[in-house]
């Protein structure tokens, strides 16, 4: 490096040096703002401007939360397009009879099922590529495993129903940055743009509210046991608050119930966890579940404190627990997961036949509108008796 240059361009080299002799291969996280700010004892803003040179110039991919990341395909190996470096289509090898790989969180629910049957519709009826699934249960580990898996398999692409992290696992930022074909479903991160098709959760909260103050209802609460970090659940609070406003009412913090974790298989309920509490003390006339799973345990709550949905509390939930609408017992939003996974999948295909040809592709970031199928679990508040116990 030259001494007589400014300093954010010796650390702009030093940097590039490291990329082009392979010390940070493609796909690597290259050290911090802080880290390099402490081996160069320069401030925060000769980083940034060096970093952002970087980034500017195709070498590296600034994703905002995690870091920044070597990316495989460096500058003069780029095609001359119109797309951004960091939007270019990997050009694998893609030939006839591959497969597709698809992540799901588990296939314990009907939701899920619904997801995976739209997702294999779509595939099959294109007739050329076989499927193949696997379940991360949750857990981020086991499904930066199993993107493993898929690609050392051959896998043309992939569709991911990310774990419930609040932050894509550093195997999905690779894939991104390595450009492979790549959908998210259910929920995204922001900040990090990928293919990502799922249901408007904004528009489904605020369907929720509307038909519960359509009912007469006022003290309406949502519970969320999954991390408020998640866009989906991100979403579907704000969908609460806009409608609650849009109505002329006042949010009211403590109607909003997201800081507690609930254990499903335990054998007894724990009748001093905070969502026992609250809906013993009757707090709110009608609630909102995030997921259908919680909606049952509140039904499992209920039984348990000699109460009944809807006469003592309205009950909607997001997405079906039950097998169909004909045994919904739940008023529901329907997130539309069959047509959900069935677009994902097509997006996925669309990815791979450009891919093949050579075109570049947009990122397409797909939000479904929701229904709300109205039930048996839900009543005007005249019919709903508040207990306080």
């Amino acid at each position: 490096m030259e001494e007589n240059q400014p300093i954010y361009k010796q650390v702009h080299q030093y940097i590039l040096k490291q990329i082009k002799q392979n010390v940070w291969k493609p796909g690597d996280k290259i050290p911090t703002e802080k880290e390099l700010m402490e081996q160069f004892d320069v401030s925060r803003i000769t980083i940034s401007t060096a970093l952002a040179n970087l980034s500017k110039e195709g070498w590296i991919s600034r994703i905002q939360g995690k870091g920044s990341y070597v990316l495989d395909k460096r500058p003069d190996e780029q095609e001359n397009t119109d797309e951004p470096a960091d939007i270019a289509v990997p050009m694998h090898n893609v030939g006839n009879g591959g497969f597709i790989g698809v992540i799901m969180l588990s296939m314990e629910d009907y939701f899920s099922i619904r997801l995976f049957k739209g997702i294999t519709d779509a595939i099959m009826a294109d007739g050329d590529r076989r499927l193949v699934m696997m379940q991360s249960y949750n857990s981020p580990e086991r499904e930066a495993d199993a993107i493993r898996d898929m690609l050392r398999k051959g896998a043309e692409g992939l569709i991911i129903f990310p774990a419930d992290t609040g932050s894509y696992s550093e195997e999905v930022l690779r894939l991104k940055l390595q450009r492979f074909p790549l959908v998210i479903i259910d929920r995204y991160l922001m900040g990090v743009e990928t293919h990502y098709i799922g249901s408007d959760g904004v528009a489904g909260a605020q369907k929720a509210v509307s038909h519960l103050y359509d009912l007469g209802h006022r003290d309406i609460a949502i519970c969320s046991d999954s991390p408020l970090s998640l866009t989906s659940v991100e979403q579907r609070i704000q969908g609460y608050m806009k409608e609650l406003k849009e109505r002329g009412e006042l949010i009211n913090p403590a109607l909003m119930l997201t800081d507690f974790y609930v254990v499903y298989d335990e054998p007894e309920l724990d009748l001093e966890h905070p969502l026992c509490r609250y809906i013993r003390n009757g707090m709110a006339t009608a609630y909102i579940t995030i997921n259908g799973k919680l909606a049952l345990h509140m039904i499992r709550i209920a039984r348990q404190l000699n109460l009944e949905v809807p006469r003592d509390f309205s009950l909607v939930t997001f997405d079906n627990p039950m097998p169909s609408r004909e045994f919904a017992f739940f008023t529901y939003i329907d997130q539309r997961e069959y047509e959900v996974g069935k677009r994902a999948a097509g997006a996925l295909l669309d990815l791979l036949n450009k891919q093949a040809r050579g075109q570049p592709a947009e990122f397409v970031k797909m939000f479904i509108e929701p229904d709300l199928v109205a039930g048996e679990s839900t009543a005007a508040l005249g019919d709903t008796k508040r207990r306080h116990l």
